[in-house]
């Protein structure tokens, strides 16, 4: 029993001490899979195919980059990677008889996306409020926009910004118009259920509400910063 037990705070040490660098690491090395790209590859009973291609911020359209913000995370670049104010507001209308729906930030999605996999369970959730606090604190908030945009699943097979583009409408990431940015963003819910292009009904409702969401907002969130 006292073996196990060093072994397990010796692998506790280990993860404490390496951990920092493992995400430190990606404040400039672009990150090139992620755990949910193979689960899906093994969960697949058919050939798979993974489509990704990493671009940088200024190379993603800022129109896809606000559509994004404005429907995962409006106060993005306001909280230090939990937003509080819609944890409480999702208790409240819980408390109220409403179904308990999520408040996770860009950042802990970020987090959940490039180190861990996609489970609910109490050690999943305590493992990304620990990546969400270093990544808040070792990275910017472009470079959390920068590899979340290049990271989450934007279809069947089909991971970030790039890929995005060309799949749903056959251009950069660069090039994507207000409409075709909402039409992805609006897909993020399931995006291996709803479709950006022909958009379903589902997203067409969930684009009109983004791009009131775009206009109440104004700039793009890194132009407020300065």
């Amino acid at each position: 029993m006292v073996k196990i037990l060093r072994i397990v705070l010796k692998s506790l040490v280990a993860f404490l001490l390496l951990s920092p660098l493992w995400v430190l690491s990606y404040r400039w090395i672009d990150v090139p899979a992620t755990p949910l790209m193979g689960i899906r590859k093994l969960q697949s009973k058919q050939k798979h195919t993974i489509q990704h291609r990493w671009v940088p911020l200024s190379q993603i359209s800022k129109e896809l980059q606000l559509a994004v913000i404005c429907s995962e995370d409006q106060r993005f670049t306001e909280h230090q990677g939990f937003d509080t104010k819609a944890i409480e507001k999702a208790i409240a209308e819980h408390k109220a008889g409403k179904r308990l729906r999520g408040a996770s930030t860009i950042s802990q999605q970020t987090a959940k996306n490039v180190f861990l996999w996609p489970s609910r369970s109490w050690i999943r959730k305590g493992l990304e409020s620990y990546f969400t606090f270093l990544i808040e604190k070792l990275w910017t908030k472009e470079r959390i926009l920068e590899i979340y945009l290049n990271s989450i699943e934007m279809g069947n097979g089909i991971y970030g910004a790039e890929a995005a583009a060309q799949f749903w409408y056959n251009k950069p990431a660069s090039d994507l118009n207000q409409e075709e940015a909402a039409a992805i963003a609006a897909i993020l819910p399931n995006p291996r259920k709803f479709l950006a292009n022909p958009a379903s009904e589902y997203t067409q409702k969930r684009k009109a509400w983004i791009f009131i969401q775009m206009r109440n907002y104004g700039t793009l969130v890194f132009d407020k910063q300065q």
